[in-house]
């Protein structure tokens, strides 16, 4: 991968970006989009949205949602400690005896889950006890509330401090893939694409909120009103232990993205990507979706009258996780291949999904 470009993504993934809390990392997408784009802004929603040839026809709206999972700050205790709940779908089991930052306005203040001894326990509930968020808190090394207060306040955003963890060959972990990584992909398209003439008029949506319901994504489509909307996001790996093919089926790191085929995603923008991809010697994978999907796609799709929906994904190990793992290889496939598809676009291009005889 290019030096800066990897350096973008080591960025975007160490900078903090709960639900709800996505300025920090939206003002890196922008900065960096900025200088390839015709037109760049952020909306009353906090989406960016960078613009190029906005005139042009079809309008493609491409989708990656920045926002990743954390915690917010519920309750301070008169002896200082931090009672949180999640914002996004966290696994509770990761959570006891790990480090966290807590994102206040007096600035970062680094803090360690507890949870009662296991030496304390009951023995019948060293293995059976279910647990909750109540029964665990955030201690920053304060002694009563009023030092508590000093450095966080209710309503703070929390977040696993790991950050990019480069792996052997091109393996990258790190807190956030889901789905900072998509905004990373249209990035790389805006770059790529900034120097060429194509048709289609091309905006480029750095979502936010997609964690809580893809709220982000269905207010930016309404407005920018897109005859083709692709959502670029992360999709679970099968190649590691405890994995059934059988059921999500077979995707690999490092063989390419994933296109997705299923009732969310309009037939012709599929095989035009496809095609594409066949041209183009892009190596990709197939994911059969026979429902809605949970993505941004989801609600790109049902935008006003109807939008010509289409998928891209990147596998990833451990979704949800401090460690998420993905290809370098797998990111840079993608942004080769919407970039040309969008380059393939034409202003008489057709997107019914079939003809009436």
């Amino acid at each position: 991968m290019r030096k800066e470009s990897m350096q973008f993504l080591q960025e975007l993934v160490e900078t903090p970006g709960p639900s709800g809390f996505e300025g920090p990392v939206q003002q890196v997408w922008a900065r960096r989009t900025k200088p390839f784009a015709d037109d760049i802004k952020v909306d009353v929603h906090g989406n960016a949205i960078a613009a190029l040839n906005p005139e042009g026809s079809p309008r493609i709206m491409i989708a990656g949602h920045c926002d990743e999972i954390g915690f917010m700050v519920k309750y301070i205790s008169d002896e200082g400690y931090i009672s949180f709940s999640p914002i996004g779908g966290v696994d509770i089991h990761l959570v006891p005896a790990r480090r966290v930052m807590i994102h206040a306005r007096s600035g970062k203040v680094p803090g360690v889950v507890g949870r009662k001894p296991i030496h304390l326990m009951e023995p019948a509930s060293r293995t059976t006890q279910k647990l909750e968020w109540q029964n665990l808190w955030i201690d920053i090394g304060v002694t009563d509330r009023k030092e508590a207060e000093k450095l966080v306040s209710l309503g703070d955003s929390i977040t696993y401090p790991e950050g990019f963890f480069p792996l052997a060959g091109d393996r990258v972990a790190g807190r956030g893939f889901d789905d900072k990584m998509g905004s990373f992909v249209i990035s790389e398209v805006v770059r790529i694409l900034a120097k060429k003439k194509f048709a289609a008029g091309l905006f480029a949506v750095s979502t936010v909120q997609e964690e809580l319901g893809l709220r982000g994504a269905r207010t930016s489509a309404y407005g920018i009103d897109p005859d083709v909307g692709i959502a670029v996001d992360v999709t679970h790996a099968s190649d590691h232990p405890e994995m059934d093919k059988r059921q999500i089926g077979e995707l690999t790191l490092g063989k390419g993205p994933v296109v997705a085929r299923g009732a969310n995603i309009n037939p012709v923008v599929f095989d035009g990507l496809m095609k594409t991809a066949k041209t183009g010697k892009i190596p990709v994978q197939v994911e059969p979706s026979p429902r809605a999907t949970g993505t941004d796609a989801n609600v790109i799709q049902l935008t006003r009258s109807g939008v010509a929906a289409g998928l891209l994904s990147i596998p990833n190990r451990y979704m949800h996780t401090p460690v998420e793992l993905i290809s370098t290889k797998d990111l840079e496939s993608a942004a080769k291949l919407l970039a040309a598809y969008i380059e393939s676009l034409r202003p008489a291009d057709d997107f019914t999904p079939f003809k009436i005889k």
